[in-house]
């Protein structure tokens, strides 16, 4: 699935976390198959606002929704553990 190009918004968190690295080699395994295994990939709830994420690391997550087979990187969350 390709990934539209990111905003503005989303490369300032990114380089404000010291995450470009990581979130490129996640990028390139989402492209490939957006389920692999080391993205932990999964819609949110309420899952009837379509959002979703996938793991840049242990802490952070990719926020995205899904549009005409793209993907849309829109916010970096940090991810609480249960």
């Amino acid at each position: 699935m390709l990934i539209k190009p990111i905003n503005s918004r989303v490369k300032k968190q990114l380089r404000q976390l010291g995450l470009f690295k990581q979130f490129a080699k996640q990028t390139k395994f989402f492209e490939a198959d957006p389920f692999h295994p080391s993205l932990h990939t999964e819609k949110l709830e309420p899952k009837s606002v379509g959002l979703y994420s996938f793991r840049i690391d242990r802490t952070y997550r990719a926020i995205f929704r899904i549009k005409n087979n793209e993907a849309e990187i829109i916010h970096i969350s940090k991810h609480y553990h249960k």
